[in-house]
């Protein structure tokens, strides 16, 4: 999925890349989702123009077709560069963390290891991952078509891409990175309630008509990408889309900006840009709430 706001002089990995092994026979069949541009960037982008970046680009992204073909995660051998840009994003991103950041979210990034010393790596985020929720991470080298996402969620799987943004702008980018998955997603798949929502949301992609696709897009933009949540009276945010997003995120506890209680209806009816700040966000009360709401409408698909 795409992001509003919230890399690198490129050198090719070195020797010391490793691999670690999935069930592959677990996944569904990656060969067949559909793409949309992938390795592709469009004018808007700081690195479009930078010929050593897409290139580094499109080394990493390769990396995740080496995966469709052998069922194998592979590290990237980040450059010191790429690893400097993420130093600077997290160590900033910690500060509005520590103010507006859900409790549970703080925790996980700790469970985890993630750190703002270095980026991690997909394989070791698999790892963790696995034993407390099963959910796991499967390397992508671009956008997706919204039911290919979606629907890999059912197998309790998040695509994720493993390239960074372009050092020019460390504060922006307008496609899903590393960054925005490792900092805004991965942490709150450990939540069992959370891992289980998303999952109902997968099998939901997985039989929908064209209406309820576009009614889930909206689900998971107002939660999954720009959620909040009650906390002891007050509200955090937990969705990745505020979470790796400096601009986002001092933005979602201002003044300019509408904060609803979560209502489903409602939400599967609000349209959203992906160019702009977010005017309306929705505040769950709970992740478990959040989990039985969809639950309930996922279930009435096969009513319709």
């Amino acid at each position: 999925m795409a992001l509003t706001e919230t890399a690198a002089m490129p050198t090719e990995a070195g020797s010391d890349i490793h691999t670690t092994p999935t069930k592959a026979k677990d996944l569904p069949e990656f060969r067949d989702l559909k793409f949309e541009n992938i390795n592709e960037l469009h004018l808007d982008h700081p690195g479009a123009n930078d010929p050593e970046y897409r290139k580094r680009r499109d080394y990493i992204a390769s990396l995740a077709k080496k995966f469709r073909e052998t069922g194998e995660v592979t590290d990237v051998d980040y450059s010191e560069q790429e690893q400097e840009i993420w130093r600077h994003v997290a160590t900033r991103l910690e500060e509005l963390h520590e103010q507006h950041a859900s409790p549970f979210y703080l925790k996980a990034k700790r469970d985890l290891g993630i750190t703002n010393e270095r980026i991690p790596q997909l394989t070791e985020m698999n790892r963790r991952l696995k034993e407390l929720t099963g959910f796991r991470l499967a390397p992508i080298e671009g956008l997706v078509e919204t039911r290919g996402f979606l629907s890999w969620l059912g197998y309790r799987v998040m695509l994720s891409t493993q390239y960074i943004r372009h050092h020019s702008r460390p504060d922006y980018t307008p496609e899903p990175d590393v960054v925005h998955e490792s900092i805004g997603h991965i942490p709150m798949f450990t939540n069992p309630n959370f891992a289980d929502f998303s999952q109902s949301i997968g099998e939901g992609a997985q039989r929908a008509t064209d209406k309820q696709i576009e009614e889930l897009g909206r689900l998971y933009w107002y939660t999954v990408e720009f959620g909040l949540v009650e906390h002891e009276g007050g509200i955090k945010a937990y969705g990745a889309g505020l979470l790796s997003s400096f601009g986002e995120l001092e933005h979602a506890f201002g003044d300019e900006v509408e904060r609803r209680p979560f209502d489903l209806d409602e939400v599967i009816n609000t349209p959203y840009t992906y160019s702009d700040m977010q005017p309306i966000l929705y505040v769950i009360p709970s992740y478990a709430e959040l989990k039985e709401v969809t639950r309930k409408y996922i279930e009435s698909f096969d009513r319709k």
